[in-house]
């Protein structure tokens, strides 16, 4: 009513003016600025500095980032000292448990480092750290040879390599010289790198109880344009094998092998499809490995038992395999060529006479003879 006083307006007035007293309006615009700072802060450290996701696995007591000791990740800045002050803060973290470097996304170049113990050096799925191809980074390492006995003294490994080189080496282990490698069974399949673009040449080997050169057993991811080329494989029971089994899965596909010589040597070359060691019975024995494209030309030697024995089976056929200018002098007199489920060509001359398996071509890759079947199976491994 006109000119009648609402006796409820001044407590609701009184309900508004305490609402928004001077402390409490202070107090929400505070907590406002902090929340918009921290999540703005966030945006950045994430946009500026491309940090790890917060679920990173932690491996060690102390974790550091390489971006903390003034790594760029741009492929073009020389990150060597920011590795090393890495390295050398986590070494003083021994008796603590060591520490982690995380190295984000990014391409790291850098010259050759030392790692320490107690350490676990963890990339970014996306990160790369690229070696300076500056030979005046490169530290000269003098020769050590050791002259002891023991189990499994192999040479260099590379598992899930790429864009890679060895030459110019003389070998001489206890297993096998060099051996290419890309994961084993389902572990090699979920995490799927393969080894690709290798370049192996101008080596002597020697390897009494194992082989020259191998590729696998454990060829999970994928093993691909590999080369190997002007070598010498003396005094030893085998030369350059591949070798596999049901449950890898992968591949193992254009393989060139080209101006080898074997002298004294038991078995040249081997492919074997039935290498049965896995890490543990979760395989999938249906994961079959797929073997192809692999060549061999301008194979001489003396002294040889077996000069190839190559060993497809039913599961597991080796495709396409060429052999071109072949002559290995023999110790034995017949099943010297020995093949089993393997398909393929020899053109011109190759000496001793190659397995039935394989089609035969002149010089001018013109065929000769067609082979009858890529089944006949005719493995000793009596000598």
């Amino acid at each position: 009513m006109l000119g009648i006083e609402n006796p409820t307006r001044p407590s609701f007035f009184k309900q508004i003016s305490s609402c928004f007293s001077p402390h409490r309006i202070l107090f929400t615009l505070l907590w406002i600025l902090a929340f918009f700072s921290v999540f703005f802060w966030r945006q950045n450290v994430v946009d500026r500095f491309l940090v790890f996701p917060e679920n990173l696995p932690k491996f060690r007591p102390a974790v550091f980032s390489l971006t903390e000791f003034g790594g760029i990740g741009d492929g073009v800045s020389l990150n060597t000292e920011a590795f090393e002050r890495g390295v050398f803060a986590i070494s003083k973290l021994a008796k603590k448990g060591g520490g982690q470097l995380n190295v984000p996304a990014g391409k790291w170049l850098t010259a050759p480092f030392n790692l320490t113990s107690h350490m676990t050096l963890f990339l970014h799925q996306d990160a790369v750290i690229l070696g300076i191809d500056d030979e005046k980074y490169w530290p000269l390492m003098p020769p050590l040879p050791s002259y002891g006995y023991g189990r499994e003294h192999p040479g260099p490994r590379t598992d899930s390599c790429e864009d890679m080189i060895i030459e110019d080496s003389y070998i001489s282990v206890g297993d096998d010289a060099i051996a290419i490698k890309s994961g084993w069974d389902q572990y090699g399949i979920s995490y799927g790198r393969p080894s690709k673009n290798i370049h192996i040449q101008n080596l002597i080997v020697r390897s009494m109880v194992s082989a020259g050169i191998s590729i696998g057993s454990e060829m999970s991811g994928g093993v691909s344009n590999v080369t190997v080329e002007n070598a010498l494989f003396w005094n030893s029971r085998r030369a350059v094998r591949i070798k596999t089994a049901a449950g890898r899965g992968g591949y193992v596909r254009d393989i060139t092998y080209h101006n080898l010589t074997f002298e004294d040597v038991r078995v040249g070359i081997v492919i074997k499809t039935d290498y049965n060691e896995h890490p543990n019975g979760e395989f999938d024995p249906r994961a079959l490995p797929v073997l192809q494209d692999i060549s061999y030309s301008s194979i001489h030697g003396k002294g040889v038992r077996v000069p190839v024995r190559i060993q497809g089976s039913d599961d597991i056929p080796v495709r396409n395999v060429t052999f071109r200018d072949m002559s290995a002098g023999t110790t034995d007199k017949q099943h010297i060529f020995q093949c089993a489920y393997v398909e393929g060509r020899v053109i011109g001359s190759v000496y001793p006479a190659p397995c039935d398996n394989l089609d035969l071509y002149n010089e001018h890759e013109q065929l000769v003879k067609k082979s009858t079947s890529q089944n006949i199976s005719d493995i000793d491994y009596s000598f």
